[in-house]
C-alpha cells in the first residue's frame, strides 16, 4: 500500500532543488546545477528502495528491478520558470509505487526520470535519444538559446553515467502527470485517463534584414527584421483559419532580436515557431503555410529568411490494455469523477510508445495553469492520482 505522507514529503523535497522562492515555483533546467543535484538525490532514493540505479549518456536516470517490469515515471527537469509538479509528480509517484510494491512483495516496478523533456535543447530530448528517435551525435550538436551545446552540457554527467539501459527489460510504460490545462479543474474531475497525445512540430526561423540608424533611416527604406516578425505573426492566424480546428494551437514563444537596442533598426530576428495537432497531415499542411508566409513576408520587406531543422513527434494513441487498467483504477478510486481525454501537451510517453505499450493518467491543474510558478494541484488530488497509478500497476 502506498504511503501518501512519504509521497508528499518526497515531492516537496524534490521541489527544493531549484526552488524559486516564489510560490511553488522551480527553476531546474536540464543539466543545470539544480538538475544534477536533484538527480543525485533521486539516485539515492532509488537505491534505498532496492532498485538498481542506472544512468545513460544523455542523463536519463533509471531505477530498475532484477526482473522484467512495468516502467513508471516522467521527467524532473523544469521550464526556465516552471512549477513544482510538471514532470516531478510522475517521477515521485513512480518512486512511491515502486517502493510500496517492493515492501508488499507486489509486482516489480521500475522508475525513470527522463532528461531534458522541457526542450532546452530539443523536443523531449532524453527519451528521444533513448528510444532511437534521435542519434546521440545529432543531439550533441543541438544548442540552447544561449548557444551552449548539449555535448557541453552533458559533460558534467560523466562520472554518473553507467551505460545504456535496455528497453527490452520493460513490459510497458505508464506516465502520471498534471493535466496542464483547465478541463479537469473546471469540470470538477479528479482523474483523466489519456486517449492520445497530440503531435508537435518545432523549428527556429530567422529573418535577416539591415541593421541601421533609428533616427536617420527613412521608414520606406528600412529592412526591419522586427516589422517582418510582426507581419508574420499577424498574418499567420488568417492563413491557417481554413486548415486548423479549435484544438489546434501554434506559438511563437521565444524571440531574439539583434542588436536589441533602442536606437538601432533591428537587422535580425530569430524566433521559435511551434505548432500542435492530433493529425499528422494537418501538421504538414501547417508547415507549408508557415514556410510560404515567411517567404512572402521576407520578400515584401526586403529581407531573407532561413529555417532551422523541424523537430517534433507524431500523434500517438495510448495502449488499450494499459488504458483499461487505468480506467478501472480510476473508477474504483474516483467513481464517476474521471474522464477519458486527449493530451494537448507533449510527453515522453510519445517517444516510448515506439518501443512498448504506453498509457498516461492526469490529475487536475488548479486554474489550468502550468509552465508557471503558480502551477499547483491539491494534495487530495495528488494522492488520488497516486492511488490510481498504484492500483493500475498492481494488476498482473
Amino acid at each position: 500500500m502506498v504511503n501518501p505522507e512519504r509521497f508528499l514529503a518526497d515531492l516537496h523535497k524534490l521541489r527544493s532543488f531549484g526552488a524559486s522562492g516564489v510560490g511553488n515555483g522551480v527553476v531546474r533546467p536540464a543539466y543545470s546545477e539544480a538538475d544534477l543535484a536533484a538527480r543525485d538525490w533521486l539516485s539515492e532514493q532509488m537505491a534505498a528502495a532496492g532498485l538498481e540505479v542506472q544512468m545513460d549518456a544523455t542523463g536519463n536516470l533509471f531505477g530498475v528491478t532484477e526482473k522484467p517490469s512495468l516502467l513508471l515515471g516522467s521527467h524532473s527537469d523544469s521550464q526556465p520558470e516552471g512549477g513544482w509538479l510538471d514532470g516531478a509528480l510522475g517521477v515521485i509517484a513512480a518512486l512511491e509505487v515502486a517502493r510500496a510494491s517492493r515492501e508488499a512483495d507486489g509486482p516489480p516496478v521500475s522508475v525513470v526520470s527522463f532528461q531534458d523533456e522541457e526542450g532546452r535543447f530539443g523536443v523531449t530530448t532524453g527519451s528521444a535519444v533513448w528510444t532511437g528517435h534521435l542519434e546521440q551525435t545529432v543531439a550533441d550538436a543541438l544548442t540552447d538559446h544561449t548557444g551552449v551545446s548539449l555535448a557541453s552540457a552533458r559533460a558534467g554527467l560523466a562520472d554518473r553515467v553507467t551505460g545504456p539501459v535496455d528497453a527490452r527489460r520493460f513490459t510497458g510504460f505508464i506516465e502520471m502527470h498534471i493535466e496542464q490545462g483547465p478541463t479537469l479543474d473546471t469540470s470538477g474531475g479528479k482523474i483523466g485517463v489519456v486517449t492520445d497525445i497530440v503531435g508537435i512540430r518545432d523549428m527556429r526561423v530567422t529573418f535577416d534584414g539591415q541593421q541601421n540608424h533609428a533616427g536617420t533611416t527613412p521608414m520606406h527604406l528600412r529592412r526591419d527584421a522586427f516589422q517582418a516578425l510582426a507581419a508574420f505573426s499577424t498574418g499567420l492566424s488568417d492563413r491557417l483559419r481554413n486548415i486548423v480546428t479549435p484544438q489546434t494551437v501554434w506559438t511563437i514563444g521565444h524571440v531574439s532580436l539583434h542588436p536589441n537596442a533602442s536606437s538601432i533598426v533591428p537587422g535580425r530576428v530569430v524566433f521559435s515557431m511551434q505548432w500542435r495537432d492530433a493529425q499528422t497531415d494537418r501538421l504538414a499542411r501547417m508547415e507549408t503555410v508557415i514556410r510560404t508566409l515567411a517567404d512572402e513576408i521576407a520578400e515584401a520587406h526586403g529581407l531573407t529568411v532561413r529555417f532551422g531543422p523541424v523537430l517534433g513527434l507524431d500523434p500517438v494513441e495510448m495502449d488499450a490494455t494499459l488504458r483499461a487498467r487505468l480506467e478501472d483504477a480510476a473508477e474504483r478510486e474516483a467513481p464517476g469523477a474521471w474522464r477519458a481525454m486527449p493530451s494537448g501537451a507533449l510527453h515522453d510517453a510519445t517517444n516510448v510508445a515506439s518501443l512498448m505499450p504506453v498509457a498516461m493518467v492526469f490529475v487536475p491543474s488548479i486554474g489550468g495553469i502550468s509552465h508557471a510558478f503558480e502551477e499547483d494541484t491539491t494534495e487530495q488530488d495528488l494522492v488520488c492520482g497516486l492511488r490510481v497509478l498504484a492500483r493500475a500497476a498492481a494488476q498482473r
